[in-house]
């Protein structure tokens, strides 16, 4: 396994005064895992986290219907469908940026991740301001 997943992008752009945020979706079979990320992010008020699911479809349905910047995604699910939601995610020609959160990374799950449209793969663990810096780097 390579070293641990990167964790300084420097952000092209962040939200002025009066700027649209960057819209986040949080995709995670567990709920108190989105409700944690949500109110993380939120917090900051350098997002706008518009939604949450845990079903795979459900998901899926909501980004695509919905004006979403930024999908954060557990790609170990227990119905096996992770690197599915990527693909389907990154797949539209406006897809939103997708990126992989993980509680325990390996090199092949990161490459395959990358492989299915992921932006970036990430510890789920990171701290808030690297893990924004990630989410502001495209949106």
């Amino acid at each position: 396994m390579s070293s641990a997943p990167s964790t300084s992008p420097t952000p092209s752009r962040r939200p002025s005064r009066g700027a649209d945020l960057p819209r986040l979706f949080i995709i995670d079979e567990r709920e108190s895992v989105r409700r944690a990320l949500a109110d993380r992010l939120g917090q900051t008020a350098l997002v706008a986290v518009v939604g949450d699911a845990g079903d795979a479809s459900e998901a899926l349905q909501a980004v695509h219907e919905g004006r979403v910047d930024v999908v954060l995604v557990e790609i170990k699910r227990g119905d096996g469908l992770g690197l599915e939601l990527v693909r389907q995610l990154s797949a539209p020609a406006q897809a939103p940026r997708v990126i992989v959160l993980t509680s325990y990374p390996t090199d092949w799950e990161e490459a395959a991740a990358k492989r299915a449209g992921a932006s970036v793969y990430l510890l789920k663990d990171l701290n808030t301001e690297v893990l924004l810096q990630h989410i502001l780097l495209g949106a």
